[in-house]
């Protein structure tokens, strides 16, 4: 029988790669749309490789995107995103992916969505749709079309891009879950985790939902690179029960093991530290002189390596947030960027705070990314998915 064609654009965004389609590019059939999906990024996999499909076997890699034209005055497009299991025929479409959303307006802007400028930056409205949080994306154009090639340097990606500035609007507003910026309505909780005890925590929306804890929680110093922590499985375990737990308390699942069957992009787990010297995986020596904090993020149930890009984005909403866990670690944060160690590099990540009658607010997060077009064409997969 032979294989069913669709047109597809394969992109990396910031230090994450995903699959980008048109909703009119697949099958409208939501059940049979999944399984196409799910086949493009080579899921399940029992071995965890995704060898028959174009994952890449890590969170950062396993990712599909949706764009279309968007329905709303204030926006230009409707941008969902799904985070694929690798092991599992499961994909997660609560959360956002930070670093794929600088591709959006790229994408959105050679697929026609968006009119453009010849030259300067094109001005991309997004609305993202897991959600439902309005994002600006800038993105420098020439000759009249997006330029990829450029001399901004992100850690985590090899090779230099063209900046493209990300402007998370309102980051703790509402979302898809109609939770507050802080779901218990206190900027810090302690709760019980079977096996681990008494977890204090910083529960938060921003971008995502996103947990924070102290790394001393895991009995970690902060400074840990990806080998000292994926290959611990009693480590892992700890933290994925933190984190479904921490699930249950934000209002996200109804029970622990619901969350991490059903739940497994979001919340995220982030565990952070006063700075101190380490090697990041590039080989280069990270200075603590030259950071505000040490932050590291579990991704599907491993340690991501680098940082996502909502992680970092509530890393400097809850910076600005008197009470929180990484306020503690930078109560300057308020007016400018502050900069952190990841397990790839550093990272400056800023956010705009205000107080009114006791209650903070933050209108949005900035950073930069960098993003270009991998491979354009069709992704192939049997027919007989169509035929079930």
């Amino acid at each position: 029988m032979p294989q069913h064609s669709f047109k597809a654009v394969y992109m990396r965004g910031g230090t994450s790669k995903g699959v980008f389609f048109l909703p009119d590019w697949l099958p409208v059939d939501p059940v049979q749309r999944e399984r196409v999906l799910l086949r493009v990024i080579g899921s399940p996999d029992p071995y965890g490789q995704q060898i028959d499909g174009l994952g890449g076997a890590t969170s950062s890699t396993s990712k599909v995107v949706l764009v279309s034209r968007s329905s709303r005055a204030d926006c230009d497009v409707d941008y969902r995103f799904g985070q694929v299991a690798i092991d599992r025929a499961v994909i997660d479409w609560s959360g956002n992916c930070g670093n794929l959303t600088s591709a959006v307006g790229l994408f959105a802007i050679s697929q026609g969505l968006v009119e453009a400028p010849r030259d300067g930056r094109a001005t991309v409205r997004i609305w993202q749709a897991n959600i439902n949080a309005r994002i600006i994306a800038h993105v420098p154009m020439r000759d009249g079309f997006p330029e990829e090639d450029g001399d901004f340097t992100l850690d985590g990606v090899a090779f230099p891009g063209a900046e493209v500035e990300l402007e998370f609007l309102d980051p703790s507003g509402d979302g898809e879950d109609g939770g507050s910026m802080f779901p218990s309505g206190h900027p810090l909780d302690t709760f019980e985790v079977p096996g681990v005890g008494a977890v204090h925590a910083t529960l938060i929306n921003a971008g995502n939902p996103a947990i924070f804890i102290d790394a001393r929680t895991l009995g970690l110093s902060g400074n840990e690179l990806q080998q000292q922590v994926n290959g611990d499985t009693a480590l892992l375990a700890r933290a994925e029960a933190i984190r479904a737990h921490a699930a249950v308390r934000m209002g996200l699942a109804q029970t622990a093991e619901q969350a991490t069957a059903e739940r497994p992009h979001t919340p995220k787990l982030c565990f952070v530290s006063a700075p101190s010297a380490y090697v990041a995986a590039s080989g280069e020596a990270i200075d603590p002189a030259s950071l505000d904090l040490n932050a590291r993020i579990f991704s599907m149930g491993k340690l991501h390596h680098a940082m996502t890009g909502t992680g970092a984005v509530a890393i400097a909403v809850a910076a600005v947030i008197p009470g929180t866990l990484v306020h503690r670690l930078v109560a300057n944060a308020a007016g400018r960027q502050i900069r952190f160690g990841h397990p790839s590099g550093t990272l400056a990540v800023g956010a705009e705070a205000r107080e009114q009658d006791g209650t903070w607010s933050v209108t949005k997060a900035v950073m930069s990314r960098s993003a270009r077009r991998v491979m354009s064409g069709e992704v192939h997969v049997p027919a007989s998915l169509l035929n079930n």
